[in-house]
């Protein structure tokens, strides 16, 4: 029974091992509006959750904003970048 708990928990890592996301960092360049703005128009967010995340960028110095694959999150990735917005596929 332990072995194939342990099996599955090896699996159910391997199936989220392709997951990645993108992180927003905080800089001294982009104000919260530009940052919002972005998150809604390249990460799809809703303005609330733009809001929140980019107060933790702000205040915890970056965020998770966007999960996916690898090839779903380079785009919108490349977009924040375009917009001057630090960000990278961790």
């Amino acid at each position: 029974m332990i072995k194939e708990d342990l099996k599955d928990k090896v699996d159910n890592k391997n199936k989220n091992s392709d997951k990645k996301c993108i992180v927003v960092y905080n800089d001294d360049v982009n104000s919260f509006d530009w940052v919002i703005q972005s998150l809604i128009e390249v990460c799809e967010h809703e303005p609330l959750q733009a809001s929140q995340c980019a107060h933790l960028v702000h205040y915890k110095g970056k965020c998770d904003v966007k999960g996916g694959s690898f090839d779903e999150l380079m785009p919108k990735c490349l977009e924040l970048l375009d917009r001057q917005i630090s960000a990278k596929i961790e």
